[in-house]
């Protein structure tokens, strides 16, 4: 049976709440991991964790969180920049984030700003949906 997007919500809202100390208020649709709700690197590890745990499901790191493997290549980063062929492999990989801002301005220091509450419920929704 599908589970509802509010649903799924509620329960990636208590995972972060629990993994990041927070409260419920805190967490928004638009809120970034990094920026807005001061997750570390070390924070991606227990989230997943928990989200595994809530949904019954795998998640592999680098299908959540994706954007190590382009910052690390070579041929996707250029001056600062996430190359055109960078933004293709985003793309192709983060098919849950909306990318259109960052495009605007591919600076690698804004790629954490594509880790949003949102993009978290899109990407578990087409796991347990889809």
């Amino acid at each position: 049976m599908a589970m509802s997007r509010d649903a799924i919500y509620e329960q990636v809202q208590e995972a972060l709440v629990e993994a990041l100390g927070l409260d419920d208020e805190d967490i928004t649709p638009e809120a970034t991991l990094m920026g807005d709700l001061g997750a570390e690197s070390i924070d991606f590890l227990d989230i997943v964790f928990r989200l595994e745990k809530a949904f019954d499901i795998k998640v592999p790191r680098e299908e959540l969180f994706p954007a190590e493997a382009v910052l690390n290549n070579t041929d996707y980063v250029k001056d600062g920049k996430v190359t055109e062929k960078g933004l293709a492999e985003l793309r192709d990989k983060m098919p849950h984030t909306d990318l259109s801002a960052f495009e605007a301005d591919p600076d690698i220091n804004k790629i954490a700003d594509l880790f949003t509450v949102d993009a978290i419920v899109n990407f578990i929704e087409s796991k347990v949906n889809g």
